[in-house]
């Protein structure tokens, strides 16, 4: 870097750019020679001396002050995003010809730092950039500002406290969490399916790259959206106002990385947010990710609901001024109204509900004549949107179609209320009250003419209100034929009112013309189906109707009718909901015949689907339908689908009785065998249906079929089933000698494998590990995800355990290991690795952690998981946590205290890192007493304890828990060496108890020791818990 004054840098600017100057801090990027294989980057910032900073680049050995290229028309700053980071993360070429990562040199970390400076002068606006940035652009720009906000690789943010964090830091936490939880949002709302061009085979490969990785980026998200939440809720218990990186603190870090712990992170540094401000930007942002779970869990929306109206005061405190806090108000007022409806509040009265509340109430309740007087009096007041009301009509009558004969009233009043509403406003009638009131009676006119006098004041009405109501009046007139109706009408006072003289006797006269013999109706409507409609409206509401069922019957009439209208559509893309894996969607989508490709693709997506949201009876309707279908003209589809039932009835199994413990039918074990058994060609397989079969014959202990008779073939071409096999070979030998266990060692080896790196895939020099992208290895025999993947499939609490052994070993392997993890059959594993810098440690770390709790959402109460778990938080010093789930580990297997917990739960080792954990915690008190359930009693550590004069527990309290004569002796003279005459006396009082004494036999001093215990315990159970 090369500092010009400022005076010097815009008298060059005057003599090149002249009409530029107006657009001197803007940042461009520069295309390059391809000869000099370098990208010359113009920076310009203004730094905090009043000098200009301009950056060059080294090309073929020379530095160079890089001249200003100006493009026929400036990129637009989310473009330039978007051009910096695909400069950056273009992977490179060795001479080998191997596709290498993107190196970590000074150039990418350049360019990720501009892009970084556009989204700082964006002002990290997430409503700008989400509009105009992919969902992988935005990821990798975020996880870039996690990176140089020192936010730690590969930590949970929710393991991470915000208060004591640098303002920077948390800020950039909460962006990232921010996203994370309205991307999942945004995903869940149904995108219009656009309308496929020219087939150019590199922008449909293009496209469908971004899409897995979009799919892959929200499933990770979705992963995460829990500890997301709880990162936001956590957020808004600060009292402090945070700061944003700004481009001055970004060129701070570019030309002094060690001040990252210096200015940058003070509380005067960066772009000031204050606390009200991000508050209210959380609080809204938690309000609609709470209130997108509300559609699977309705208990939810109470929490959307406070949310969201602590959204709206705090926008009342902040006031319109504020240049951070962007909030849709529109969006928010739509969201309280919906909160509103969903959950009403117990103290809110009914005049104080929203017509929208009020509706929905009467709806839910079948108060439908409420609802009538609610839509009359909207008439006068045009409240509610046109849209609301006519949702409501098509929901009455839908619940009419179904047989419900009471609404057909009710549907014409409301459709007469909406008609009068688009009269007053100036619309066309609708086509529903046509249909209608093409058989009028005298109550459908006297309800009309009511609806037509309450919705318009005769005092003062407008003169467009009047015109509208008059030819409307005219109209149905005109369009009756019996003259008694007619007359009701004209001789009714708001048409008398309405219609001058004139107007009323040419009415007339137009009447008296028709002749009295002649049927001016058309033919008879016999049913509501009959009434003609257009091409497009059929259409579109028969593509309505195919979304909504699931019944295959009508699915296949409903395509029929389709294809009868029209030749040209592809009715499987109506939806892009529905999705088919793609190893199918080739042979289906090449089926001849159109009518059956859309029946058959249709069928299996929606029987996907319904699988999916565990609606099992539905996926097996339609998949017993395609099935059929197929059978006629293609074995390989009937493969197919016979594959796709063995895992829905697996599904189903385990989602019903298999949950209580019940064995599933011999059939369905034969069946499972067959598919793993198969040797077909060319049928297409899909991945998880062979994950899915392991994992059942490992859940169900079916060992001996695994180990034994499982074919040789399977075993080489199949990954899943040789996991399985030493999985299931394992559990078997557990019970052997450890030199008979052969089998241990194999599966060590495979696991290592697939925990190990290739050299081509080395960490970059900062040694960041992105948050979505992990490092997979291509040595082993599958992926450390799918393993993940996999293991989240077993239940079986052996087999779990035996795989947390392992990693928990494969942890403990490792050189700069401080604290040892312990877990059962941890003996059985080899205990070195020849070599050591090719297992990536960190994924394993990651791993334990990640197998931890899933293990633990299988089983709560299973001691060794909880030790495992507390042992990783004591290794990661977080002691109270610690704490936690070893008290929790031994309540679960002493029924909470009240039986002695078993020597092998409490160890000493485990009583040892309890000791450290109150000692690093100040509880000293706690450390003496803990100190007596040693095998032998650490007089050492207690008595330096006790010592301390600064504990942070009850103290004095805890002596009733001390059952050792030789500790309280030395609390006596302890405390009379201070002078402490109060607690002396606590000392000796406990000291004096008759069941302490030295003299009593030694099954009262047990039982003495024994009570002790689980007093404590309980005690400290209801201080960590």
């Amino acid at each position: 870097m090369r500092a010009v004054r400022k005076e010097d840098f815009l008298a060059f600017l005057g003599r090149h750019w002249p009409e530029r100057l107006s657009s001197l801090r803007r940042i461009l990027l520069v295309k390059v020679e391809a000869s000099f294989k370098a990208i010359i980057l113009i920076v310009s910032s203004l730094s905090s001396n009043g000098h200009w900073l301009f950056a060059g680049v080294e090309i073929r050995g020379r530095r160079v002050l890089t001249s200003p290229v100006l493009s026929p028309a400036d990129p637009a700053p989310v473009q330039l995003i978007v051009q910096f980071l695909e400069q950056a993360s273009k992977p490179s070429v060795n001479e080998q010809n191997q596709v290498q990562p993107p190196p970590d040199n000074k150039r990418n970390r350049i360019l990720k730092l501009l892009a970084l400076k556009v989204a700082a002068h964006l002002k990290w606006d997430l409503d700008i950039l989400e509009k105009s940035l992919s969902v992988p652009v935005l990821n990798m720009l975020l996880n870039e500002l996690l990176c140089v906000s020192q936010v730690p690789p590969g930590t949970k943010h929710v393991d991470m406290d915000l208060a004591s964090l640098p303002p920077t830091t948390a800020m950039a936490i909460l962006l990232y969490n921010r996203w994370a939880i309205r991307t999942i949002v945004q995903s869940s709302f149904p995108v219009k399916q656009a309308k496929p061009g020219p087939p150019q085979l590199s922008v449909m490969s293009q496209m469908q790259q971004e899409k897995e990785l979009t799919e892959n980026i929200l499933k990770v998200l979705k992963e995460q959206a829990s500890d997301s939440i709880l990162v936001l809720e956590a957020a808004l218990k600060l009292n402090k106002d945070l700061y944003v990186h700004t481009m001055r603190t970004l060129d701070l870090l570019a030309m002094e990385p060690g001040m990252v712990n210096g200015e940058t992170e003070s509380s005067t540094a960066g772009l000031k947010i204050k606390t009200e401000e991000m508050q209210c930007q959380v609080c809204y942002d938690l309000g609609a990710a709470y209130f997108q779970q509300g559609s699977t869990n309705s208990a939810v929306y109470e929490n959307a609901r406070e949310k969201f109206f602590r959204t709206k005061e705090l926008i009342a405190e902040i006031g319109s001024l504020s240049l951070h806090c962007t909030i849709d108000e529109k969006r928010l007022a739509g969201y309280c109204q919906a909160c509103d409806v969903l959950v009403p509040s117990s103290d809110i009265t009914s005049q104080q509900l929203t017509p929208y509340s009020q509706v929905h109430i009467c709806l839910r309740s079948g108060n439908y004549q409420e609802v009538i007087k609610i839509f009359i009096e909207d008439n006068l007041t045009f409240n509610l949107p046109v849209q609301f009301r006519q949702s409501v009509l098509r929901e009455l009558f839908q619940k009419a179609q179904q047989g419900n004969e009471a609404l057909d009233e009710i549907c014409f009043k409301v459709c007469a209320c909406n008609t009068v509403r688009d009269i007053l406003e100036g619309r066309t009638i609708s086509v529903q009250f046509n249909q209608l009131f093409l058989r009028p009676n005298k109550e459908k006119i006297d309800f009309l003419l009511e609806v037509c006098s309450r919705s318009i004041t005769l005092e003062k009405p407008s003169d467009s209100l009047k015109g509208n109501m008059a030819s409307f009046l005219k109209n149905v007139c005109l369009g009756l034929e019996d003259l008694q109706y007619v007359f009701m009408i004209s001789s009714h006072e708001l048409f008398i009112t309405l219609l001058k003289d004139e107007e009323r006797k040419l009415l007339v006269d137009q009447m008296r013309k028709r002749s009295p013999g002649v049927n001016l109706c058309i033919k008879p409507v016999t049913s509501f189906y009959d009434i003609p409609a257009s091409a497009s409206v059929n259409i579109g509401q028969l593509e309505h109707q195919l979304i909504l069922s699931v019944d295959p019957w009508r699915i296949r009439q409903i395509l029929i009718e389709l294809h009868g209208m029209t030749s040209e559509r592809q009715f499987w893309t109506v939806s892009n909901k529905w999705e088919v894996p793609s190893v199918y969607s080739g042979v289906i989508l090449g089926i001849k015949d159109n009518l059956t490709r859309d029946l058959v693709y249709i069928l299996m997506a929606k029987g996907l689907h319904c699988s999916t949201v565990m609606d099992f009876s539905h996926a097996k309707q339609l998949f017993a339908a395609c099935l059929e279908l197929v059978t006629e003209f293609s074995p390989k589809l009937r493969q197919v689908m016979l594959n796709e039932m063995l895992l829905l009835d697996i599904y189903t199994h385990e989602a019903g009785t298999g949950q209580s413990g019940e064995r599933p039918p011999s059939d369905l074990i034969s069946r499972v065998r067959g598919y793993l058994e198969m040797r077909l060609p060319d049928i297409p397989l899909r991945q998880v249906i062979a994950e899915e079969c392991v994992a059942f014959m490992l859940n169900w202990k079916e060992n001996e079929y695994l180990t034994l008779q499982v074919p040789a073939f399977l075993l080489q071409n199949n990954p899943y089933v040789k996991l399985g096999q030493l999985l299931a070979a394992t559990v078997k030998e557990l019970p052997g000698p450890k030199e008979s266990r052969r089998t241990a060692k194999d599966l060590w080896e495979v696991v290592v494998q697939i925990c190990s790196v290739s050299s081509q895939h080395k960490r970059g020099n900062d040694g960041r590990v992105s948050l979505i992208k992990q490092r997979e290895s291509t040595l082993g025999i599958m992926y450390r995800s799918e393993l993940l993947s996999f293991i989240r499939k077993l239940r079986e609490p052996l087999v779990l355990t035996i795989i947390l052994s392992l990693f928990v070993k494969l942890h403990n392997v490792r050189e700069d290991i401080v604290n040892d993890i312990t877990a059962e059959h941890i003996s059985i594993w080899p205990s070195s690795i020849p070599n050591l810098q090719s297992v990536d440690f960190e994924a394993v770390s990651v791993t334990v952690k990640e197998l931890v709790r899933y293990a633990r959402s299988i089983n709560p109460n299973n001691h060794s998981w909880l030790i495992i778990q507390a042992d990783i938080y004591f290794a990661t010093n977080q002691y109270s946590a610690a704490l936690h789930y070893y008290l929790q580990a031994g309540a679960v297997c002493s029924d909470f205290f009240n039986k002695a917990v078993p020597p092998d739960v409490y160890t000493d080792q485990v009583i040892k890192r309890m000791i450290k954990c109150c000692s690093l915690l100040n509880c000293h008190t706690q450390v003496a007493i803990l100190c007596q359930f040693l095998r032998e009693i650490d007089y050492k550590t207690a008595f330096k304890s006790l010592q301390e004069q600064n504990s942070h527990d009850a103290m004095d309290s805890y002596y009733d828990y001390i059952w050792d004569v030789t500790i309280l002796e030395y609390l006596t003279y302890l405390h009379h060496k201070r002078g402490e005459t109060d607690k002396r006396q606590i000392a000796i009082k406990a000291i004096g108890q008759t069941e302490l004494n030295a003299s009593n036999p030694e099954e009262v001093l047990q039982l003495a020791a024994q009570r002790r215990k689980k007093k404590f315990l309980q005690a400290m159970a209801k201080l960590y818990f």
